[in-house]
């Protein structure tokens, strides 16, 4: 029998077809749908991290606040969805809305919107030094203040996409919730001293 004929004799002959189909298709099959098991953990992560973080930040804007307990619960809240998951906060108090995220007044004389070459600013959150950013670090703040609450979560994921160990490693998500707190007594001013930049 000629090769021409035995290839033709294998082309019409089905089977044992489904087989080598099912062998093709299924690794494919099952990557699609491990993904898409991973990325389903990460999104509701995500939105299960958020509502609890804006959670955490409306109970911490109360008098009666307990910042042990709200990072807590949103540690609890996570940790069913996230296994082993960790989690750092930080906090960050402003005097007002307008505030969050703008530098310390200066006098810019040099123009290059940083301190420096002895130029003269404002110590408006009392550090000591001028800051980029106005706001208290690692602060709840007083009555009124603006906090922004910030937590990033870090996990392994559960479901591990095949031939993609390099997504197989510690992710993370994180969420930022921002709050004014009770008018429970009086505001704190910013500070007026001044200082020079080196």
């Amino acid at each position: 029998m000629s090769r021409l004929s035995c290839f033709k004799r294998l082309a019409s002959d089905c089977e044992g077809a489904t087989l080598v189909e099912f062998a093709i298709a299924t690794p494919m099959f099952l990557v699609l749908v491990v993904g898409i098991l991973d990325i389903g953990q990460m999104v509701y992560g995500k939105a299960v991290l958020t509502g609890a973080v804006h959670r955490a930040a409306r109970n911490t804007a109360l008098e009666t606040r307990n910042t042990s307990e709200a990072d807590a619960s949103v540690r609890n809240a996570i940790a069913p969805i996230l296994p082993g998951v960790t989690i750092a906060t930080s906090r960050t108090s402003y005097y007002d809305f307008a505030d969050v995220g703008r530098p310390e007044k200066w006098n810019d004389a040099n123009g290059n919107s940083r301190c420096d070459n002895n130029e003269t600013y404002t110590d408006e959150n009392r550090s000591g030094t001028w800051d980029e950013d106005v706001g208290k670090k690692d602060s709840i703040g007083d009555a009124n203040d603006v906090v922004v609450y910030k937590v990033t979560a870090s996990f392994s994921p559960m479901f591990k996409v095949p031939f993609l160990p390099q997504r197989w490693g510690t992710r993370t998500l994180s969420a930022t919730a921002v709050t004014k707190s009770q008018p429970f007594g009086n505001q704190t001013s910013y500070g007026s001293s001044a200082g020079n930049c080196a």
